[in-house]
């Protein structure tokens, strides 16, 4: 049985604003799911939906098997954190933890001992019997992700927790998300536009874009074998380089011939009209002379030193495009410099449609890795 299990969700607002549109989505017990796109996708609409605070106009949402479309709020078991902390500020630490928990009715007894439990967990003992004013911005928010955890859920969903910290205090706060899933097996829907912190903390990614799914997959297969031209150029700093190309037919095989460069393709069965290849900026090789495995003359712009690798701005042809290096890699100046790549088996882009052609082969291996699939 699915944990949580979407069918057909879609919200529309006034003045037709269509905020979600058919959104199917199926979570495992104890998955860590997060939910990744640009501003107005549809990530705290979708939240709030499941949630109760806005009413799907169609579809269905079960949660461990129950239809959650007649009961409230309160009744839903799932606990949701926003974005921007909210805790009582005249009440302690122990206090706002102990908040949901004394609404529910548990005894006193009880609160102590489940508060200690959470405040353990969380590294927050400290600021127990301290009003929030005295916190740290990664101190308050350590005491709400308490509080939305105190009172047992069948679901945790958290609307971009960490977007108004510094980086120093984000980084620690996903160690402690990633610790927190693993040590109570809590089902987690989290929600961020932050691709780094989607690709570093979940299970699976669901990319949504317009109140639609683009892709739903392994962190690993939304990198490496994107759907469409929107996850691709989302997913990935700096994203994949989408170069416009002819395919055209040697020895049995298709070529990409593109402005400057010409290169084996890694494919087979049906190919697009008007075709696109996609190259990530790290599978670019770079060489200060030709060789067999650079070819291709090139012109660097601009080189972005930073710090552990370099990212070269090359004009290749027509196109720019960005190459990634290491930090003591020869190509370190401006100038000519010559590169290589070949197009991998997944990375021909059907230019009419914006997605990713993929062959039955790519289909099956996809299908062995994933076992859920969104519309």
């Amino acid at each position: 049985m699915d944990w949580l299990a979407l069918k057909d969700i879609t919200k529309t607002y006034p003045g037709k604003v269509t905020a979600l549109s058919d959104i199917d989505l199926r979570l495992r017990k104890g998955e860590f799911f997060t939910i990744v796109g640009p501003t107005n996708a549809g990530k705290s609409t979708l939240l709030k939906t499941i949630a109760g605070l806005e009413r799907q106009d169609r579809g269905t949402i079960a949660l461990k098997g129950r239809d959650l479309g007649a009961l409230q709020p309160r009744e839903r078991k799932v606990s949701l954190l926003f974005q921007n902390i909210a805790l009582f500020p005249d009440r302690t630490g122990f206090e706002n933890v102990a908040f949901p928990l004394r609404v529910a009715g548990m005894a006193e007894a009880a609160v102590k001992a489940r508060v200690d439990e959470v405040a353990n967990l969380l590294k927050v003992d400290h600021l127990l019997s301290r009003l929030p004013r005295t916190f740290s911005g990664g101190e308050q928010q350590r005491v709400a992700i308490g509080r939305a955890i105190s009172h047992p859920a069948d679901l945790l969903m958290l609307d971009e927790p960490l977007t108004n910290l510094d980086a120093r205090i984000r980084i620690a706060l996903r160690l402690e998300f990633k610790k927190l899933h693993r040590e109570t097996g809590q089902t987690i829907l989290y929600v961020t536009h932050d691709q780094i912190e989607a690709l570093s903390m979940s299970d699976r990614i669901g990319v949504l874009n317009n109140g639609r799914f683009e892709q739903v997959g392994t962190p690993d297969d939304v990198y490496h074998r994107p759907a469409s031209e929107f996850v691709a150029r989302f997913i990935g700093s700096p994203p994949m380089n989408i170069l416009p190309v002819e395919l055209k037919p040697k020895n049995g095989a298709p070529q990409a011939v593109g402005s400057g460069f010409t290169t084996a393709v890694a494919s087979a069965g049906p190919l697009p009209a008007h075709a696109a290849v996609g190259i990530r900026p790290e599978e670019i090789q770079a060489a200060s002379r030709p060789s067999p495995e650079t070819p291709f003359a090139g012109e660097v712009l601009w080189i972005e030193h930073l710090g552990s690798h370099q990212i070269l701005d090359v004009k290749l042809g027509d196109h720019l495009i960005k190459v990634r290096t290491a930090a003591d890699h020869p190509v370190e100046s401006e100038g000519p410099a010559w590169f290589g790549f070949t197009v991998k088996s997944g990375r021909i882009l059907d230019r009419d449609t914006k997605l990713f052609i993929t062959t039955d082969r790519d289909e099956a291996d996809l299908a062995k890795k994933e076992e859920f699939t969104c519309v």
